[in-house]
């Protein structure tokens, strides 16, 4: 490429990634200690001059993990986020992009730089496997004929093109696409076909993780971290719960909220991180935390783990106390945990015991609740 050419890097992580499985969006899982956004974003440092990284919407708080990195807020399916991602560019001095799925986190320095090096002669390039098993035309559970795989080619990611051209052919497209080369073909770019890799495999279905991590050769590092917490009752109306207002004559005591549970959840965390407790990181001394809401807590310590490069795999909590009944309540509480977490609800475990009468809580004088988390890099 001519002097002046400048890259930039747009990589597309607001996708929701359901069928990975995991209770989280793929890019926000653990891959080898960090998470597969993590892993994509870092394959392009020091390949472009700016990279931009488009998010969902409800995970812009996100962004503080990427300091290197420009964050921009993603559309309603990924050919408006990509749009959002080279809007970004405009007007900068970056002539040529490169467009990468998130999902797709071990593209490797050489992929990068054919895709670079073939723009040079073409408006387009993107990396691309040919097909080699047969192919088979079916329906209703069996092979209705064959298709010739002459000419076929899987394609990868990332895919680059001169960023004005791309731009306007991506404002010029009604709809979604499987790909930028489909907005680029139609909008009349030649597109070259440079290698591609079996290792730039894309994240689609849970045992990808378990590939992926062979093919990093990564150890599995399990962690688990007890919690135990205690709150007095007080006057009030009702007492806060894994996140869930329970009606009771008496509310529970403490500096902020006073959800015993969704402390002790907290706790069982950042014990798992060896990351401390809620009072190192939300001192009770700080007038700012009084009254607020646990779910901060909680939210705090699951991204503490994600920074970490860990997933979690489940918490138990355990209530004692002999009032009020926690049963009718278990079920909300526990979608409630999930929701704060962004985990599954069948990895929540919410139960209660009483202590047969037998100790503070035996005697009505106030609530306990344990925790265990288990966390997986």
């Amino acid at each position: 490429m001519s002097d002046g050419t400048q890259f930039a890097a747009v990589i597309v992580a607001a996708g929701r990634g359901e069928r990975a499985g995991g209770g989280t969006p793929k890019q926000w899982r653990a891959l080898a200690g960090k998470t597969v956004a993590q892993r994509s974003v870092a394959a392009f440092h020091g390949k472009v001059a700016q990279i931009v990284l488009v998010l969902h919407p409800s995970e812009m708080h996100r962004a503080e993990l990427f300091p290197n990195a420009q964050v921009v807020a993603g559309g309603a399916n990924r050919a408006a986020s990509v749009l959002r991602g080279l809007e970004a560019l405009e007007g900068s001095d970056i002539t040529h992009v490169l467009i990468h799925d998130a999902a797709r986190p071990l593209v490797s320095a050489q992929v990068i730089d054919a895709v670079k090096a073939a723009l040079a002669g073409s408006a387009g390039a993107a990396p691309a496997l040919p097909v080699t098993d047969a192919l088979w035309r079916g329906g209703d559970g069996v092979v209705q004929g064959t298709q010739n795989r002459s000419g076929l080619f899987r394609a990868q990611t990332p895919q680059g093109f001169a960023l004005q051209a791309i731009l306007e052919a991506h404002r010029a497209f009604d709809g979604d696409a499987a790909d930028d080369v489909e907005i680029a073909r139609a909008a009349g770019l030649e597109v070259a076909l440079v290698p591609g890799e079996e290792r730039n495999m894309k994240l689609t279905w849970p045992e990808d993780f378990a590939r992926a991590e062979a093919m990093l050769g990564g150890e599995m590092d399990i962690r688990m971290g007890n919690g135990f917490d205690v709150h007095r009752f007080g006057p009030g109306d009702h007492v806060m719960l894994c996140g869930v207002a329970v009606p009771h004559d008496r509310g529970l005591q403490g500096h902020s909220d006073a959800d015993v549970a969704m402390h002790a959840a907290t706790d069982a965390i950042y014990g798992a991180l060896a990351d401390g407790d809620i009072g190192r990181h939300f001192p009770p001394s700080d007038p700012q935390w009084k009254g607020m809401d646990s779910a901060t807590f909680l939210a705090h310590a699951v991204s503490r783990a994600a920074e970490k490069g860990f997933r979690i795999s489940n918490i138990d909590v355990t209530i004692i106390c002999e009032r009020p009944k926690i049963g009718p309540h278990a079920a909300a509480m526990q979608a409630r945990m999930a929701e704060i977490m962004e985990l599954a609800a069948e990895r929540i475990s919410v139960k209660a015991t009483t202590s047969e009468r037998l100790g503070f809580t035996g005697r009505g004088e106030g609530i306990a609740a344990q925790a265990s988390a288990v966390l997986i890099k």
